[in-house]
């Protein structure tokens, strides 16, 4: 397991820079999220994304292990208005939600954190309805002067098989340098 995210950090993941190279209204738009649907953000930290899709969908279910991004999301939240973001404190392995509970799930840069990857991606697949997708954003494994170090990153073609193997069709992409997409449907 790589190692998480410090939360004194949190600057970083809100910052210009962050919203130039991932434009989060831009990289959702291909996880297709209806206004009906349940989201879950998986290590949605202060809510970069999960705002956003409240905005786009009926509820979304903030996951996070760290009780002080948890906290910064709720703040966020009520500062934007926004009433259907549910907090979750959980480890991505083991998220108690019932099974077939969710339609869209995004996961941004936790996968190279977590501890069992195959159990993870087997919780997602249980957590997501039939027709359900998900959203795998994550750094590329070459050496650059952000994000974790290159040690601790997933290749993208690595990663491609092995959320195939749990169960997805995927596709693949680079939206700037630095980072990799993964859109996976059931």
């Amino acid at each position: 397991m790589g190692h998480r995210f410090n939360p004194k950090h949190v600057e970083r993941l809100l910052n210009e820079e962050r919203q130039k190279l991932l434009p989060p209204e831009t990289i959702l738009e291909r996880l297709g999220v209806e206004p009906s649907h349940v989201v879950a953000d998986i290590g949605c930290g202060p809510g970069y994304f999960s705002l956003p899709l409240a905005q786009m969908s009926r509820a979304v279910y903030g996951v996070d292990v760290s009780a002080e991004m948890l906290d910064l999301l709720a703040r966020r939240a009520a500062e934007a208005g926004v009433c259907n973001v549910e907090s979750i404190q959980a480890a991505a392995e083991h998220i108690p939600l019932p099974d077939a509970s969710v339609d869209r799930m995004l996961c941004a840069f936790v996968l190279h954190e977590v501890d069992d990857l195959k159990q993870t991606l087997a919780e997602f697949n249980r957590l997501l309805k039939p027709e359900g997708r998900l959203m795998v954003i994550e750094w590329e494994k070459k050496s650059m002067d952000m994000g974790p170090p290159v040690s601790e990153r997933i290749d993208m073609a690595e990663l491609t098989s092995l959320v195939e193997d749990a169960g997805f069709h995927t596709k693949c992409w680079q939206p700037n340098p630095y980072h990799y997409i993964i859109l996976a449907r059931r």
